[in-house]
């Protein structure tokens, strides 16, 4: 009997996902709970393969032992890229063990970056990087002490301002660049233009649009790393190695600036990778000089967003003033903080998967 594939919206089939989930755990494998939806494969009616859909990243890929070996892996691969093309969206990811990489070069995926036995992250292009690339050398500028600062900046406040400052000062050039994903409060076109607002006047800045190509933890996959201290390494080095190995060189960025973290562990421990993934380990791109800034306080408390964003769901306008530059004030004070319970306002929890960059 020939295979029957077709696609499984994951929130609203239950028994198709308890089929899926079984079929992840037979190669210990987690069920993502971020992804939209499943292409997946029945033979005489037997789940034997799946794949699953999380925006432009491609998650929770299991073929039945039986199976493997035949058109049928390769069919799954086309299906949900397929499945992609319709949401309109044709730059694809994956993260997989490395071992599997010789099965997803099937699929026309490409390795980008390696942590070695962990993971690596692919792409279904073998240019895209490289146009990328090409795009930030338009904006290359001269000068022996480069910088680049990746913010998340939920919402920018004082406390961004005077690591960007503090930055600019040490460098001929400073290239700031905002996280893009949307797993933040704010919107990544809100937190952009509060960013670039906040910094206009130094002249010395270049801001650059977020990119796929630097990576939220908040979407980082961890259905194949059950250990969390490993999902946190990993993200880390996927995300510093792409920006050692594409971003920098293109740029000519020499200096990775950064603010002490004396809140959040993960965050802090992100920090503490810079100086082995941007400088430590060996590779073929030049190291970077990673500097630590002193986090901005005022009256003893450093600043932080989380703590903007505590303030604002209290209506405590007045207590954000000192926090924020006028911009992000004015654009807090005409808005109206989530609703208690709102998917919005559990992002604001302590539980979130949300990590600042800076």
């Amino acid at each position: 009997m020939n295979p029957t594939f077709y696609t499984v919206q994951a929130k609203d089939a239950p028994a198709e996902m308890a089929d899926v989930r079984n079929l992840l755990a037979t190669y210990d494998l987690e069920l993502d709970d971020q992804i939209e939806a499943f292409v997946v494969c029945r033979r005489e009616g037997r789940l034997v393969a799946c794949a699953g859909l999380d925006h432009a990243t491609i998650k929770c890929v299991a073929v039945a032992q039986d199976v493997r070996g035949e058109s049928l892996s390769l069919k799954l691969g086309t299906e949900v890229v397929n499945l992609a093309a319709a949401k309109g969206r044709f730059h694809l990811f994956l993260y997989s063990a490395p071992r599997n990489m010789p099965f997803f070069r099937g699929w026309g995926f490409y390795p980008l970056v390696e942590v070695p036995q962990q993971v690596v992250l692919m792409e279904n292009s073998p240019t895209a990087i490289e146009t990328y690339c090409d795009r930030l050398r338009e904006q290359r500028r001269p000068g022996n002490a480069i910088g680049g600062i990746v913010l998340n900046a939920n919402p920018f406040t004082l406390g961004h301002r005077y690591l960007v400052e503090q930055a600019a000062r040490a460098c001929d050039w400073l290239h700031v660049f905002v996280v893009k994903e949307d797993a933040s409060l704010f919107s990544y076109e809100d937190r952009f233009a509060l960013v670039a607002a906040g910094v206009k006047d130094i002249d010395n800045v270049v801001l650059h649009p977020g990119s796929d190509y630097i990576i939220s933890r908040a979407t980082f996959p961890a259905y194949f790393l059950k250990d969390q201290a490993i999902v946190d390494r990993s993200w880390t080095a996927i995300d510093l190695l792409l920006f050692r190995e594409y971003i920098a060189p293109a740029l000519g960025i020499t200096h990775r600036f950064v603010g002490t973290e004396p809140f959040d562990a993960v965050t802090r421990a992100y920090n503490a990778d810079m100086q082995r993934w941007l400088h430590g380990v060996a590779s073929a791109a030049p190291s970077i000089t990673v500097v630590e800034i002193e986090r901005l306080s005022i009256d003893g408390a450093p600043i932080s967003a989380s703590r903007v964003r505590s303030l604002w769901t209290q209506h405590e306008l007045a207590s954000i003033k000192a926090l924020v530059p006028a911009t992000t004030w004015q654009f807090l004070a005409n808005r109206d903080p989530p609703v208690t319970g709102s998917p919005e306002h559990r992002s604001l929890e302590p539980t979130s998967r949300e990590v600042e960059h800076s």
